[in-house]
Parts: C-alpha cells; structure tokens; sequence
C-alpha cells in the first residue's frame, strides 16, 4: 500500500514497484489508507507524513493500536531528527527522506520484507532445468539463456513460485498486471503464448501448460 497526496511522487513510487513485481493500492489520504489497511493483509506500506484528512503518524498510530502490523516506512520530505524519531515511535519500521532514489527505496522495503517474514528472500528460482536468477534478471532453461521481457519475467516468476500448481487467469492479472479480472480481456492468454514460445519451443519436454477451464500450471520438465 502507498499513502502518498503528490500525484508525481505517487506515480513514480507505484510505477517502479509495479515494474519490481508488486501489486500496488495507492491512497491519497489517511482516510482512505485506515480502510484500506483494515481490509487488506499487506506486506508492507510507504507512507507520507503530510496528508489530507488523517496525517501520516495519526494513520501509523491507529494501524499499530488495531494490531495491524505489516511494516510500514515513512516517506517524508521532513528530515529532522526529531521528525524521523517521531515517525519510528509512531510505530514506523523505517524512515527515508524526501528527495530519494528509486534503488534505496526498493532495498529498504525488500529488507523490511525479509524481516517480517524471517526468511531471507531467494535470488535464485528452480524449477526442473529452468533457472531465473532474480538479481541479474536472467532465465535460462538446460544452460540455454532465454531473453524476456519485464512483463514475460514477471508472469514467469509468479509461475516459478508457484511450480506444480494451477494458476488461473485471474490470479495472473492480480499479481501480474495488478488490476481486477476483465473476462473478455485475452491479455492472459497472448502473454502466456509469448513465453511458452520462449521457454518450450526448443524443449521437446513442455514445462507451462494450459489446464482447461481453470488456467496455467508450470512443470518440471
């Protein structure tokens, strides 16, 4: 969830989250955000501190009293001690200050992630003699190297945490394309055509295949 008033800033944050393999809900004030985050299990939240209706510590401090406790960093362009102690007591897992690059952001809510789950995030996927390297964004299937674009990469990875599985073509606009099932869209189905050509075409085992009326699932070959 990003919590964030300055339409520019909120599109440049959701944009590169959205290109990093995130589903994003952006609010434009705290009002909005408090239902938002009520209703939704986040991994985590960007929050500013000026915002219309309920500011930002307000909206930090009413998540944390429900027991609400995804990690939430602070956008600010207030770059004070005394400000980014407030933000931390508030119930804030991290503070970063207004201007800021798109790379740091990143690391620090991937490390934020990390943390909550207590887990330490792959940077390699297996399945079968497919391998995607998420921090060099490489694909290769039997050593062969495999040229994807973002949108091909981000429906593999999806795919690659789930092997075995049936995914249908719902959960793939959610988690892919981060907007709500159009059944006359066939955006799925091209995509999905794209990388089967890429990832099975000079295989003679196929690894993605089509369940019938229910969606994809992805293989070891």
């Amino acid at each position: 969830m990003v919590v964030e008033d300055d339409q520019k800033i909120a599109s440049f944050v959701v944009r590169g989250l959205k290109e990093n393999g995130f589903a994003v809900d952006l609010c434009k004030d705290g009002e909005e955000a408090l239902v938002f985050g009520r209703s939704a299990p986040y991994d985590l939240a960007v929050i500013d501190i000026m915002l219309p209706k309920l500011d930002g510590l307000s909206l930090i401090s009413r998540l944390r009293s429900e027991n609400i406790v995804f990690p939430i960093l602070v956008l600010s362009a207030k770059a004070g001690v005394d400000d980014k102690v407030k933000g931390l007591q508030s119930g804030a897992d991290d503070y970063l200050t207004k201007p800021f690059a798109f790379s740091e952001l990143l690391a620090r809510l991937q490390a934020l992630i990390r943390r909550s789950t207590r887990a330490v995030e792959p940077t390699r996927l297996k399945v079968g003699d497919l391998i995607m390297d998420l921090l060099s964004r490489e694909v290769s299937r039997a050593s062969q190297k495999i040229e994807l674009q973002a949108r091909e990469f981000s429906l593999l990875e999806y795919l690659m945490r789930h092997p075995g599985r049936p995914v249908t073509k719902t959960m793939l606009l959610e988690h892919v394309w981060d907007y709500s099932f159009d059944p006359q869209t066939n955006v799925v189905d091209v995509l999905v055509c794209r990388l089967r050509n890429k990832i099975d075409k000079d295989f003679p085992k196929k690894m993605l295949q089509t369940i019938r009326g229910v969606g994809y699932v992805l293989k070891p070959a």
